[in-house]
């Protein structure tokens, strides 16, 4: 049982294809004072966004050696970052620059409890004064780097 949870060695991963390089990247940027369960609740908000307006990045569905079907997910890994709220403002302001898709997360996202007030919540706030949370982006590879300057691999 154990060997099932493993990633197996470097050379293993070779063999089985996983070294496939993508031309464009998929990042979540988390403010890294965020409880676990925040982390991973605006992961999964930020990434739906990302979803639903680049079609490209859905792969196949998939299904099982019994024929039972589940839903396609994304074709390429999610990278998570994490770093200060300055980290987050200037990747904003980098994604914006550059016309990168993308997704936020604001703090007063975690008191709204619809779809609705979350759009409200953010319509109200300017630019400028959002209490980001969260942020995703996808984009060619050198544009993603380059919104993420000053960020760190999720630990």
């Amino acid at each position: 049982m154990q060997r099932t949870y493993k990633t197996g060695t470097y050379a293993d991963r070779q063999s089985q294809d996983m070294s496939t390089r993508f031309d464009t990247k998929i990042a979540v940027l988390l403010r890294e004072d965020l409880e676990t369960w925040q982390r991973l609740n605006v992961t999964a908000f930020l990434v739906s966004g990302l979803g639903s307006q680049v079609p490209e990045l859905i792969g196949e569905p998939y299904e099982d050696a019994d024929g039972v079907a589940y839903l396609p997910m994304f074709r390429q890994p999610v990278l998570v970052f994490e770093g200060t709220e300055e980290t987050l403002t200037a990747a904003r302001t980098r994604a914006l620059s550059r016309a990168l898709p993308r997704a936020l997360f604001t703090g007063d996202l975690f008191s709204t409890g619809h779809d609705d007030a979350n759009r409200a919540a953010v319509r109200a706030v300017p630019t400028a004064d959002l209490d980001l949370v969260g942020l995703a982006v996808h984009g060619p590879r050198n544009a993603v780097d380059k919104v993420l300057k000053g960020a760190r691999m999720h630990p």
